[in-house]
């Protein structure tokens, strides 16, 4: 195994400029032995992975030109703040929306309505096709794409930089506005098409997933149902460890290869001890083919460690990143030097020219609307506490509460979606009030920990396969699909189509 090469592989890896001695090597080691508490307890919380985003879901292919044709992109006036009657408050903005009417079979049959729920990125046909997409034709299903303020081309205040000037304009991003914009399209559209008596479900999946869930407790005479896949909604009440998502990452390696494993654990000190050196950074940016010189070798750590995270959670056939990592890693000879082993494990899965390892500037996260919603309500609790993962002990954080405050003068609301929508007794909370919920995740997935996995009533139900990954669930069916992932898709269509038998069998 790779950690009996340890001392001498330092060794080797400094070995090009300098000749480090046992002496200074031993008194290093015991420094990073005696690493109190202390030293943990100012890390902190991280925001969302990986760099603060949840994840979205995976581009589909694209359409031919002819398919292309069946989906018509629309804007609706939207309101910009619906909880206030200040004069402001009724200025409106063109919400980006999409509808394919092809199958739909009108009103007269109560055939339904399908709302696709798009989270923190731009509309676009990348999200056309998706397995509750599919069985449109057979149930003459109204197909609907709707956009999230403040992304894409929905932006209030007509631009970009005015909607991000500052967070007096940014203070209308929020979970409660974006949840309205739904109900108010997809009001209008029942009304547009004489729809109102029928059934819409509405889906999607990371934190558009969560919207799904959220959408149907807070709009139950709207949405007859949801299905939200991989949505962490218990990531804000402190039910899980700090160190959980990357407890689930440091599972996914350790099963791909030990050795693999153990190789990124122990790199993080030799990335460190040559970074101290006055050339040491310029020998990791040449090692690491970064596309600019390294500042530190946190920055270098950080991209690495995203680069796992995102591996892990987006570890899905036919790639499998985790196991196309850890097999370069382990493929190379016997006595390799350690950081020659993780750069070819980063090169074999990301295969580029140089790699951007500098990181966001405060100038670009104040212009970022996900930043916003990350310092405002999506503060989670995942984050690095102890040592029992494979990354290093102060990884830092995608944006601390302190850089909020600079950024945008707020202080965090940790707390808010706990309020408002139930943490430590959110499956008390949903057995009693809410209905008609799917919540699905693969195992892999780091963020399954914030996940729902247990049925919590007959109609609000967990499905869950050990070896999926971030959303992957959300694909169409294809004849490759392995049969534990035919078989998750398989449960969720059931449910849905169960749905439909039940609203026609009571209402028509």
């Amino acid at each position: 195994m790779y950690p009996s090469f340890r001392y001498r592989e330092t060794q080797k890896e400094m070995g090009s400029f300098n000749g480090v001695s046992s002496v200074l090597l031993l008194s290093w080691l015991l420094v990073l032995l005696l690493c109190t508490e202390e030293c943990l307890s100012r890390i902190p919380s991280l925001l969302g992975r990986p760099r603060g985003r949840y994840g979205r879901t995976h581009r589909h292919p694209s359409l031919s030109p002819s398919t292309l044709k069946d989906f018509q992109t629309l804007y609706y006036d939207q309101t910009l703040d619906h909880f206030n009657y200040r004069p402001e408050s009724y200025t409106t903005f063109r919400q980006k929306y999409v509808v394919n009417s092809k199958y739909w079979n009108g009103s007269n049959n109560s055939s339904p309505i399908f709302v696709y729920i798009v989270g923190e990125w731009d509309l676009t046909e990348g999200d056309y096709t998706n397995i509750v997409a599919d069985i449109a034709p057979q149930y003459q299903a109204l197909l609907v794409y709707i956009e999230h303020r403040y992304y894409g081309e929905s932006l209030p205040f007509g631009s970009r930089k005015e909607a991000y000037r500052n967070a007096s304009n940014f203070g209308y991003l929020s979970i409660d506005q974006a949840l309205a914009d739904l109900a108010e399209i997809i009001t209008y559209l029942r009304k547009n098409y004489s729809a109102e008596h029928c059934p819409v479900i509405v889906y999607g999946g990371s934190y558009a997933g969560m919207l799904a869930s959220w959408f149907r407790l807070k709009y139950p005479h709207i949405a007859m149902g949801a299905w939200a896949s991989s949505a962490p909604i218990l990531d804000f009440s402190d039910i899980n460890p700090r160190d959980e998502y990357n407890t689930i990452v440091t599972k996914d390696f350790r099963e791909a290869s030990e050795d693999c494993y153990n190789t990124i654990k122990e790199s993080w000190a030799i990335i460190d001890k040559i970074g101290s050196h006055p050339k040491g950074l310029k020998y990791l940016s040449k090692k690491f083919k970064t596309c600019s010189r390294l500042n530190t070798s946190e920055d270098l750590r950080d991209f690495l460690c995203y680069t796992f995270e995102e591996a892990a959670q987006y570890d899905a056939p036919p790639d499998y990143p985790v196991n196309t990592i850890c097999n370069a890693i382990d493929g190379l000879p016997p006595g390799t030097e350690f950081l020659t082993r993780i750069f070819a494990g980063i090169n074999a899965t990301l295969s580029l020219g140089c790699y951007n390892t500098t990181p966001e500037t405060d100038a670009s996260l104040k212009m970022d609307p996900w930043t916003w919603q990350a310092c405002t309500e999506l503060m989670g609790s995942n984050g690095q506490s102890t040592n029992v993962t494979m990354f290093p002990q102060n990884y830092r954080p995608y944006i601390s509460a302190d850089q909020c405050m600079s950024l945008f003068g707020i202080p965090e609301r940790p707390h808010w979606l706990v309020t408002e929508f139930g943490g430590q007794d959110i499956k008390l909370i949903l057995k009693r009030f809410g209905s008609n919920i799917i919540f699905s995740n693969g195992l892999r997935d780091p963020y399954s920990v914030g996940g729902v996995l247990e049925d919590i009533s007959d109609s609000i139900v967990a499905i869950k396969t050990t070896q999926g990954s971030h959303c992957l669930d959300m694909y169409s069916l294809s004849p490759n699909d392995p049969d534990w992932l035919a078989s998750q898709k398989k449960k969720i269509l059931h449910i849905i189509e169960g749905w439909m038998k039940e609203y026609h069998a009571v209402w028509t």
